[in-house]
C-alpha cells in the first residue's frame, strides 16, 4: 500500500500513464473496420475504474482541515 506523499504520486504518474495508453488503444479500436465490441467494453470499464482510483488517490493528496 502507498503510504507517503511521493510513492502516492508516483503511483498516480503510473496510473495516468496506463489511463493515457488505454485512451490510445480504445482510440485504436473504435477505428477497426470492425471493432471488437466486447474489447472495447472491457477497455472503456478498465479505462473508468483507473480514472476513478486516480481521483481516490489525489483526495488523499487533499489536507483534512480540522473546522
Amino acid at each position: 500500500m502507498v503510504q507517503n506523499e511521493s510513492e502516492l504520486r508516483a503511483h498516480i504518474v503510473e496510473l495516468e500513464a496506463e489511463h493515457r495508453a488505454l485512451e490510445t488503444a480504445i482510440r485504436a479500436l473504435q477505428e477497426a473496420a470492425a471493432p471488437d465490441l466486447f474489447a472495447l467494453r472491457r477497455l472503456k470499464k478498465r479505462k473508468l475504474q483507473l480514472k476513478d482510483a486516480i481521483e481516490r488517490l489525489r483526495s488523499r493528496l487533499i489536507p483534512d482541515l480540522n473546522a
